[in-house]
């Protein structure tokens, strides 16, 4: 009789136990994650942080959080995390009133992307597990994975002008400041340009002629199609060199600014959500750099037109050394070439080959 009445009791403290938890467990707790950098090169490691808090009374046993992650992550993982499937990544905690937890991982960041973790769910259970109480609760988490950058030797772009190796004319533009001599005025120059001491002394109208001063822009363009023919999306597996195209493309631009060259950067595909084509013109500083390499990382390998017709549709620029990165030729992107060069721009355009199997 007393150990029917042990059991019994024991049987009630349990269900009460597992009431208690199952009804207030998930009041004081709160989850929090993030990573240790807000962006980060392809191939680097990052860790992933995660703070979980207890803030009532009650002991929370069994605490269970699971989220879905990309599959380009590597964790290194311990014993108390699991990754299930490469999509899932799960923690188990045992949590004291009024307590706190931290946990590190490390992540390998194995593919370039703009990353945000939004839910994650959370699952409490009593020390018998026989109540569990689920909720999905924010917990926010993003970085920024820029392309990985190739060595310099590998990303020279198609001239070394921005080194001042080559001459060219349409590179140099007519500095103000320099002043080189003194002719006649001719039709169409401006008035700021007329001598006026020169010409009281010569007579009639004279303007100062200038030096000139080179002022480099480099425009890369990525053409997001394999194939003349190709309108579908590409598989996972299909976009390796998208990718490489997309990592010269960012390592171009980021020499060139490192130079004090302008670069910008344009795709026929887009940034994140948008529904328009990537085209950010060259520009140049600190944080000209940051915003094109968050470009690169942003940039969905989905097409949204086909390369001559981005072209055709670009902003008329004009004095700019424009490189197409493309896996193919055609005679309508030759037409496109000449087309920009007749705006005054040089084009050149790279083949990306094939991925060596």
């Amino acid at each position: 009789m007393q150990f029917i009445l042990i059991v019994l009791v024991f049987f009630l403290m349990a269900l009460v136990q597992g009431w208690i938890v199952a009804r207030f467990g998930l009041r004081g707790f709160s989850y929090q994650r993030g990573f240790s950098r807000a962006a980060a090169f392809e191939g680097d490691r990052v860790e992933f942080v995660e703070v979980i808090r207890n803030r009532s009374i009650f002991f929370l046993p069994w605490v269970r959080v699971e989220t879905r992650i990309p599959v380009s992550f590597g964790f290194s993982t311990r014993e108390e995390v699991e990754i299930r499937g490469g999509h899932f990544h799960k923690s188990v905690f045992t949590l004291m009133p009024f307590s706190q937890v931290t946990r590190r991982h490390q992540v390998v960041l194995k593919r370039r992307g703009h990353y945000v973790l939004k839910q994650a769910s959370v699952t409490v259970g009593d020390l018998l597990g026989l109540r569990l109480t689920a909720r999905d609760v924010e917990a926010p988490a993003e970085i920024y994975v820029y392309p990985r950058l190739l060595p310099e030797d590998q990303a020279a772009f198609p001239s070394s002008r921005a080194q001042g190796e080559v001459s060219v004319r349409r590179w140099i533009q007519p500095d103000p400041f320099l002043v080189n001599g003194i002719r006649g005025y001719r039709s169409g120059d401006p008035e700021r340009d007329i001598h006026w001491a020169a010409t009281a002394r010569m007579g009639q109208l004279q303007v100062k002629t200038h030096d000139f001063t080179s002022d480099p822009r480099l425009l890369v363009l990525v053409n997001g199609q394999k194939t003349e023919s190709q309108w579908a999306g590409l598989m996972d597996y299909e976009q390796e060199r998208i990718e490489r195209a997309l990592s010269l493309a960012a390592s171009m631009c980021v020499y060139a600014l490192r130079r004090g060259v302008e670069a910008g950067f344009g795709a026929n595909m887009p940034l994140d959500e948008e529904t328009e084509c990537a085209c950010l013109l060259p520009d140049r500083g600190a944080a000209w750099e940051d915003t094109l390499l968050r470009a690169f990382a942003a940039l969905r390998i989905q097409l949204l037109r086909s390369f001559p017709t981005f072209l055709e549709q670009l902003p008329r620029v004009s004095g700019m050394d424009i490189v197409l990165l493309s896996c193919y030729d055609s005679e309508d992107i030759r037409r496109q070439m000449a087309q920009l060069e007749r705006l005054g721009n040089s084009v050149t355009l790279m083949l990306i080959p094939e991925v060596a199997a």
